[in-house]
């Protein structure tokens, strides 16, 4: 049986390589999560700040920095990206293309 947590858990780690990906060939793109993580710094709850906080750190280390730990496979990195800045980056387009893709390929992985 297919743990639903970890089937969310692996499509945001597909789509942070993805995303990482894209600013990778258009570095100018990680304007978009910067101005989103400052955004939200200021109106998110008190919850979510240390993982915004961290965010931060790893903005501050650069673009590198950032995009690794978005794209690690761990448990510290499947937490941060529970409240991940980096929304924004794909088109509508691009992210409605990846979830089909995604969808499918787990299909087809997971029959049960």
């Amino acid at each position: 049986m297919v743990n639903y947590h970890e089937m969310l858990d692996q499509r945001s780690l597909a789509m942070h390589k993805l995303i990482a990906e894209k600013i990778r060939e258009r570095p100018e793109l990680f304007d978009h999560p910067k101005k989103t993580l400052a955004r939200w710094r200021v109106i998110v709850d008190q919850a979510s700040q240390p993982y915004l906080e961290v965010w931060q750190e790893l903005f501050d280390q650069g673009v590198e920095a950032a995009l690794a730990v978005a794209t690690e496979d761990s448990e510290r990195a499947t937490a941060l990206r529970q409240s991940s800045p980096f929304c924004g980056v794909l088109t509508e387009e691009e992210r409605i293309n990846f979830l089909r893709e995604w969808k499918a390929r787990w299909m087809a992985e997971h029959p049960d």
